[in-house]
């Protein structure tokens, strides 16, 4: 596959500036950045009046190469500069590397966008194919954003839209949606509107309560927190909310789970101070490396490895592996005992 040289930002530039490619081939593993590309191309690249004329959207899985071929080679209307042709779904396509021959050649009045989403550029045609594409037009792969690089992800998205943060409410949301992009921004929407209205610009742990239904105080961030203190008190509460709600050992296993083995981590790097720790896992805010540092006081390294083995265990137990009588959120109470004894 042709090497990346575009950014999502750099192409949404571009598009917004009405500098458009005659051929846009987006890939990968996150749809929200490809979706987010076509959206912004169907919206700048015809005007409203002649879009009935000279727009087409093809869907992979009722599309021939011929179809493609036939959309591509038409010229726009008297009314307009360009067409626009967007097949989506472009993976169900059979054979698509045959518009080889029409990519190295593009019409520079037609803009083709090629949405080809999950599927690896596997074969040698494939290969080809994009590399054509790459010589004439745009290439741009959407990878997915880990769960580590979230709380970086949203400060920035908020930063962007010049909203400040709390370090606590981004936590939330990083705890709340995961790496789900869709979800996000539609909940980033939402909050952004609230703040509008109230013309607040910092995001708080007590506006994420109220807005998108996670407790400020009964969350994997709390719980982590209580336990880096060895808080027996407020780790059970906490443990006790979740059963009460619903939830079970499922939904506090994996922080748990993150925050152990990054411990370790800390303990065979050597990294104590905030600083150090910061830099170790690309954190943006002291505060960040705090639980981290309370649990090196409180976890050798030798109890971190004992508690992560005894989470895996839970896990087990949870889904239904080596379980006893015991349910679910009798796994929890001897888990956190295990832990904080």
């Amino acid at each position: 596959m042709a090497k990346e040289t575009h950014t999502f930002e750099t192409i949404c530039a571009g598009i917004n500036a009405h500098k458009f490619a005659p051929v846009y081939f987006l890939t990968g593993d996150e749809p929200y950045f490809i979706d987010k590309i076509s959206d912004l191309l169907i919206d700048n690249v015809l005007t409203n009046d002649v879009r009935v004329f000279d727009q087409q959207i093809l869907y992979g899985a009722d599309t021939r190469v011929i179809d493609i071929f036939n959309a591509v080679r038409q010229f726009p209307s008297m009314m307009s500069e360009r067409r626009l042709v967007v097949v989506r779904e472009a993976q169900g396509v059979r054979d698509i590397e045959m518009l080889e021959s029409y990519v190295a050649r593009p019409l520079a009045s037609t803009v083709l966008v090629i949405n080809y989403k999950y599927k690896k550029i596997d074969s040698k045609g494939l290969k080809a194919f994009v590399a054509a594409i790459a010589k004439n037009g745009i290439v741009f792969e959407s990878q997915k954003i880990r769960e580590y690089q979230m709380t970086g992800f949203i400060q920035n998205a908020l930063k962007a839209r010049t909203i400040a943060a709390d370090v606590k409410a981004v936590a939330m949301l990083v705890e709340h949606l995961g790496n789900d992009l869709v979800l996000l921004y539609r909940e980033l929407d939402k909050l952004l509107i609230v703040l509008d209205d109230k013309q607040i610009k910092r995001l708080t742990p007590e506006i994420v309560e109220a807005n998108v239904g996670i407790s400020k105080d009964y969350n994997n961030y709390e719980l982590t927190g209580a336990i880096a203190e060895k808080n027996i008190l407020k780790a059970n509460r906490i443990a006790l909310y979740f059963e009460q709600s619903g939830e079970t050992a499922n939904a506090l296993l994996p922080g748990l789970f993150n925050y152990f083995s990054n411990l370790l981590i800390c303990h065979y790097e050597k990294a104590r101070s905030a600083e150090a720790i910061m830099k170790l896992f690309n954190f943006h805010h002291p505060v960040q490396a705090k639980d981290y540092q309370a649990g090196l006081q409180r976890f050798p390294a030798k109890k971190a490895f004992d508690i992560i083995h005894e989470i895996r265990l839970a896990d087990a137990r949870a889904k239904g592996i080596d379980a006893t009588s015991a349910g679910k959120s009798d796994i929890m109470k001897e888990l956190l005992y295990k832990i904080l004894h």
